[in-house]
């Protein structure tokens, strides 16, 4: 394996004051070999964050009756035999929470990483912002069929002229973005200049909202699943200035306190104050369970409503086919659909759904068989394909497994 050795080293990170020369994690190189796994654990060290508070209120019980997993086999994307003890040795994984109705079966972490840690969930974070976009949606605080530019006047004659909330929860937005993690020259290497991952740039925008107000594009919104996640950063923005107070305390109210969480998460900033939605939520394997939990309960914990069941019925049943397969992930993730801000897999019968996050970060719910599986990873290259097909067979023949047990 190519990284085995730098992964091995990971350990040696800032473990000096200062920090000597090739250990030392910076912005530059956070996202990268073998920085990322220190990083992924340790944003608020290297970015100005907001906490996402649980709050005092009660915590979301998981009682415990392991089950050992690691013999159950699939095949993998290579058409080879695979076990799920193999998988998560060999995919960078940091932690592993698998419930069964509730219970907790596997709960496992790499050396060194505890269970109170939070963890850079990445875009697994489109699909929280999902959620607290939900109550505001339920509560009337908001329409997904109101214009972007009726909430945020600040990119009218942008990409955005035309554009609905919904065009955003779906990535259908018709603009001129590429999301090429590993080109930087890429769109998405802008954004992250923006939102201070990266250091500043002459002539790039030093801040998330100016970036979005200069996005160009636009045509026929709602028609291809193009994906970009500057279109949930807008959402942040959209839900901010609807909900009239910032998104981590939004996301508290809303949802992390009355989910029940057991610890505080966050979210990482830029330099003036704006949340990076798209993929800057940090917390821990147990909470994105239970942020899992949540929705396998269609929305409700005890006897409070906190998601809308109807938001949790329209994603799984309503996404656009069409618009998924004219769309650039197709020929990878076949069989999909995406809709406000989950993937569904058509392809399996229990249609899983699930968000996703590069560096194999998941959350996965699988209906049928009551189980919900918490993924947090640190894969060498953003977009591996075959750790990420892996770990999704991986997942299937951990719910079928138990749900037949």
């Amino acid at each position: 394996m190519r990284w085995a050795n730098k992964l091995a080293d990971y350990k040696n990170l800032m473990s000096e004051f200062p920090a000597s020369t090739g250990t030392q994690v910076e912005l530059d190189n956070m996202q990268s070999p073998p920085f990322n796994r220190w990083a992924f654990r340790q944003m608020r060290r290297l970015l100005p964050t907001a906490p996402i508070w649980r709050g005092d209120g009660p915590i979301m019980q998981l009682d415990t009756d392991l089950v050992d997993l690691s013999e159950i086999s699939f095949e993998d994307s290579q058409g080879q035999e695979q076990t799920i003890g193999k998988l998560m040795g060999e995919s960078f994984t940091d932690a592993l929470v698998v419930l069964k109705d509730g219970v907790i079966v596997t709960e496992q972490y790499s050396p060194g990483f505890c269970r109170h840690e939070p963890h850079l969930v990445m875009s697994v974070s489109k699909s929280i912002a999902s959620a607290l976009c939900a109550v505001l949606v339920d509560d009337g605080t908001l329409s997904v069929d109101d214009l972007v530019t009726d909430i945020i006047p600040e990119v009218s004659g942008s990409a955005y002229e035309g554009a609905k909330v919904r065009h955003l929860l779906d990535m259908t937005v018709d603009l001129d973005f590429i999301e090429d993690y590993v080109d930087p020259m890429s769109d998405v290497w802008r954004l992250d200049v923006a939102a201070g991952w990266r250091t500043p740039v002459p002539g790039v925008a030093d801040n998330m909202r100016q970036f979005l107000t200069g996005l160009k594009g636009g045509g026929e919104h709602g028609h291809t699943f193009n994906y970009v996640s500057a279109n949930t950063d807008l959402l942040g923005w959209i839900l901010e200035r609807a909900g009239e107070r910032d998104f981590a305390t939004l996301l508290s109210e809303h949802i992390w306190q009355p989910m029940g969480a057991e610890y505080d998460a966050y979210i990482t900033l830029d330099r003036l104050g704006a949340p990076q939605a798209d993929g800057g939520i940090c917390v821990t394997a147990r909470d994105l369970a239970r942020f899992g939990r949540l929705h396998l309960l269609n929305g409700k914990v005890d006897r409070r409503q906190v998601v809308p069941a109807g938001w949790i019925q329209d994603f799984r049943e309503n996404g656009d086919q069409e618009a998924w397969n004219r769309g650039s992930f197709a020929a990878d993730m076949p069989a999909h659909h995406y809709r406000s801000k989950w993937y569904v897999n058509l392809s399996d019968s229990h249609r899983a759904y699930k968000g996703i996050g590069i560096h194999g970060q998941f959350v996965v719910v699988d209906p049928v068989s009551s189980v919900v599986i918490a993924h947090l990873a640190s894969h060498p290259e953003p977009e591996e394909f075959h750790y990420l097909d892996d770990l999704d067979r991986g997942f299937i023949a951990i719910s079928h497994y138990l749900g037949e047990r």
